[in-house]
């Protein structure tokens, strides 16, 4: 058998030895790319169960080998973990034998035997039969290296998954925690929906949408920015709690938290408020770090293994409003100044501006380079000023700001959380600021639905990559969607 081999080195050779054994099964009679084999288990689950002189039928890629002649030891892996098989000679008779050899690490079998353990500890199965059930042309990444090169990485996930085990970790902590919640949000009555991707108006937030076209309609349509306009219209119908685990897109820039095609969950619930919604986004993410993350502390570590920061998720997390916060940075005068005058003070704060921006605006920019980014551990900004949410509802203690909550962790938002607007004259008024000029961006259908009536209502999102990223540690979202979008590899 071949030894693990880096792709770049002795390429051609190695290809042409693997399609030689290819060719040699095929001459003894054997496909060389199985058929169905019937497991009773998985390499992991037999090990973390294992019992000794058990009977068992187990498959998964050939992952290393430890050639000793006439007798081999072998790992079989699957995505979740291993098993030492033993295979020797006369166990397995000269025919099964010869086919053996013509195997290579990254080759996927199954085995039959039964299990045992060795002299030094170890769990393992001795191979009485083995099925060939698929022959791997192309050599593993060397073990020890790894997949290193990031465009490898993103572009052919497959062998950083074969490779890497931290990014194995991260993809099945994932499934796990989107897994658990559906759990959470179904065992407290929220209906999971699904709600129109192609969308003819693309509402719910301010991004720019991708477009299409429906040939058999003669129309273009959008991809989805947001499911929220879509929701809203089920609680006009009467459903009460609802959620979307859903795809949306924006067709904004990439970068280390934006990917064009995301994963966010929207839940809305009837008769709550932003405040309720807030308890509950504490309450899920609490349960999912210290089920899947060993507790409430989260650690992010360097490609060394060293701690660069650890976010402490322990409850009560703060609440604070907007303007206290930005008074906080910029002064107590802050929001007594004139528009100009914050200007101004923007140059004494180092905050960026452009004199075209609108005043709230300014205020917004001072918010994200003082303080979103330097908020670590949970903090929920409230209170915001309403050009900035125009589906959210008036405070009624001040009508220049809006009762919603903006969820910040690791210098990012994690979760915005309204109280939901029901009144369809002020939505109108809104949405068509919002809109300016193209008032043909307004969703007709939307408002006309909440004439009927839309009963009060607390709204959560949650950007479950970026939510992903702070819980696993990833410190870029590419590192958490098992198929980024990248350039093509030839631009």
């Amino acid at each position: 058998m071949s030894e693990e081999t880096n792709p770049e080195e002795e390429i051609g050779d190695l290809l042409k030895f693997r399609r030689e054994k290819m060719e040699r099964l095929r001459e003894m009679g054997i496909d060389p790319f199985g058929a169905k084999f019937e497991i009773t288990d998985t390499p992991h689950n037999l090990r973390e169960n294992f019992e000794e002189e058990k009977q068992v039928k187990i498959a998964g890629r050939i992952t290393a080998l430890r050639d000793m002649g006439k007798s081999n030891f072998i790992d079989i892996s699957d995505i979740h973990g291993k098993i030492q098989c033993f295979l020797n000679q006369k166990g397995l008779g000269e025919e099964q034998w010869a086919a053996y050899k013509c195997l290579d690490i990254g080759d996927w079998i199954g085995i039959e035997g039964e299990t045992f353990t060795t002299k030094v500890g170890e769990p393992s199965v001795k191979a009485e039969k083995v099925t060939i059930l698929s022959k791997s042309l192309r050599p593993m990444p060397n073990k020890w290296d790894g997949v290193v090169d990031p465009q490898i990485k993103y572009r052919q996930r497959y062998l950083d998954l074969i490779a890497n085990e931290r990014s194995r970790e991260v993809f099945l902590k994932r499934c796990q925690m989107v897994r658990e919640i559906r759990n959470f949000l179904s065992d407290r009555g929220f209906l999971e929906v699904e709600t129109p991707i192609l969308q003819d108006v693309p509402g719910g937030a301010a991004a720019q949408p991708f477009e299409t076209r429906h040939n058999a309609l003669s129309m273009d349509l959008f991809l989805r920015i947001a499911p929220e306009l879509y929701l809203k219209r089920l609680l006009v119908g009467g459903f009460d709690k609802v959620f979307e685990l859903n795809r949306s897109f924006r067709n904004e820039g990439i970068s280390r938290r934006h990917n064009p095609e995301f994963t966010m969950l929207e839940a809305y619930w009837a008769y709550a408020d932003f405040e309720q919604m807030a308890d509950m986004v504490e309450e899920m993410v609490c349960t999912l770090a210290e089920k899947y993350c060993g507790g409430l502390k989260i650690e992010h570590k360097d490609a060394e293994g060293n701690v660069t920061k650890t976010i402490d998720l322990s409850r009560p997390w703060k609440r604070a409003p907007f303007h206290d916060l930005v008074k906080e940075v910029a002064g107590d005068d802050w929001f007594d100044l004139t528009p100009e005058q914050r200007k101004a003070k923007c140059k004494e704060l180092g905050v960026e501006i452009s004199q075209e921006m609108e005043d709230y605006e300014v205020s917004q920019q001072v918010f994200e380079k003082l303080i979103e980014e330097k908020c670590i551990d949970p903090v929920y900004v409230t209170h915001v000023p309403k050009e900035l949410v125009p589906l959210a509802k008036q405070n009624a203690a001040d009508d220049s700001v809006v009762d919603v909550y903006e969820l910040i962790i690791n210098g990012a938002e994690i979760s915005p959380g309204y109280s939901e607007l029901n009144d369809p004259d002020v939505q109108r008024a809104r949405l068509e600021e919002q809109a300016g000029e193209e008032i043909q961006k307004v969703d007709e259908d939307f408002l006309l639905a909440l004439e009927y009536g839309m009963p009060p209502a607390g709204g959560i999102g949650i950007g479950i990559d970026r939510l992903m990223m702070m819980l696993t540690g990833a410190e870029s979202i590419r590192d958490v969607v098992l198929f980024p979008q990248l350039k093509r590899a030839d631009s």
